[in-house]
């Protein structure tokens, strides 16, 4: 026995999963402005894979992948690889201050000059989210990996063995 509505709910239904299966996965619109005060968009930043990472100055594991992230920028940002190394929650001049004893060669953004973290969210520290060229959520990673994780993060978005030289 059929009821009434049924096949239309279930159209529905289908219609409202294929929809998230095929939308879920984009990225939020965000806006960032690094403290070299270059300004980003997910708009502006179509056609490039963005790496952002979030991190804190009081994070040992994200001092730790510190160097990785960096070399790692070296090596990809002339094929179209953007990192933008968010600071979740800490003042602008406290990042500041960290950043005169620690450089980072990576765009670095303090949280209140972006709305990455409220858009994309991190749970714990560092934490990882590729967003590819088309604007998709590539993958995440939550916590350091080192150099050798990263390279594995950004083979999802294409970019293996396509790093220029040191």
């Amino acid at each position: 026995m059929t009821y009434p509505g049924t096949r239309t709910a279930l159209a529905i239904l289908c219609a409202a999963a294929w929809l998230a299966a095929t939308s879920c996965n984009q990225a939020p619109a965000y806006r960032a402005q690094a403290l070299s005060g270059e300004e980003f968009t997910s708009e502006s930043l179509r056609g490039s894979v963005v790496l952002v990472q979030f991190w804190t100055t009081w994070c040992p594991y994200c001092r730790q992948d510190q160097p990785a992230v960096d070399a790692i920028e070296r090596q990809y940002s002339g094929r179209g690889l953007m990192i933008l190394a968010v600071n979740a929650g800490e003042p602008r001049e406290k990042v500041t201050e960290y950043l005169r004893r620690s450089p980072r060669h990576c765009r670095v953004v303090a949280s209140e000059d972006t709305d990455l973290e409220e858009v994309l969210g991190a749970q714990g520290f560092p934490t990882y989210v590729l967003i590819g060229r088309d604007g998709r959520i590539v993958d995440r990673q939550h916590g350091a990996g080192g150099e050798q994780s990263l390279r594995q993060l950004l083979a999802e978005a294409g970019l293996e063995g396509q790093s220029s030289s040191p």
